[in-house]
């Protein structure tokens, strides 16, 4: 039995968690869109302090995952990545909980704004989003012009 309790806890990139993390959510693109995400993204992107990755635990379990990363053309902008709860511990708010988690930290560091990109075939990420007070933006960076691809900025 695993307990209620939450630990949210720093982790690296490479760390063998992280990367099962990683490769669970990009197996849900393939199911949601036919391929993974290919947006350019390497360790040293969340390594403090110019980012950082979130792993929510309850007991041994890892439940969900979140990360943001400096954007480097836009001083004082954070961007989301990597957001994802296991499907057996969905519905239980963690999504919420770590984004809220991760905008807080990234005020703490002096962030002033956070952007993000999901996708059209991501309806609870839509609906989160929006929840939480971000606003629909023209497409950034990489995803400009993208097919399915949904952007979000919101003032910290």
């Amino acid at each position: 039995m695993t307990s209620d309790v939450l630990d949210i806890r720093l982790h690296r990139y490479d760390e063998p968690i992280v990367q099962e993390l990683i490769a669970e959510l990009q197996a849900e693109y393939v199911v949601r869109y036919g391929d993974e995400d290919r947006s350019p993204v390497g360790p040293d992107d969340f390594t403090p302090p110019r980012g950082f990755f979130l792993v929510a635990w309850r007991g041994q379990d890892a439940v969900a995952s979140v990360a943001m990363r400096a954007v480097d053309d836009q001083p004082g902008t954070v961007e989301v990545k990597r957001l994802y709860v296991r499907p057996a511990h969905r519905r239980q708010g963690l999504a919420r909980m770590m984004l809220r988690g991760a905008e807080e930290r990234a005020r703490g560091a002096g962030y002033r704004r956070v952007v993000l990109e999901t996708g059209t075939e991501q309806p609870e990420s839509l609906k989160l989003y929006a929840g939480e007070g971000y606003d629909e933006i023209p497409g950034y960076g990489y995803y400009a012009g993208l097919a399915h691809s949904v952007c979000f900025a919101k003032p910290l």
